[in-house]
């Protein structure tokens, strides 16, 4: 029997980055949903502050963080 080998990548995350990076990533996008409320057609900012909070969420841990290319790694 041959057997098998599990092998973890040298450049996996521990546990304690990826709650840093985690948490405040879920903050801002909470924080979109939350803006979602005050949402009424005379005022367009709460509407404005759910679309950057949103994307900003998304933006940093893919652009900057560097998490998007993570993926086809083996």
């Amino acid at each position: 029997m041959s057997k098998i080998i599990s092998k973890t990548p040298q450049n996996e995350n521990s546990l304690g980055s990826s709650i840093i990076v985690f948490v405040p990533m879920m903050v801002l996008f909470l924080g979109a949903l939350y803006s979602l409320s005050f949402v009424s057609l005379s005022n367009p900012w709460p509407m404005a502050l759910c679309l950057g909070l949103f994307a900003l969420a998304f933006w940093l841990p893919q652009t900057i963080l560097g998490r998007s290319d993570s993926a086809g790694e083996n």
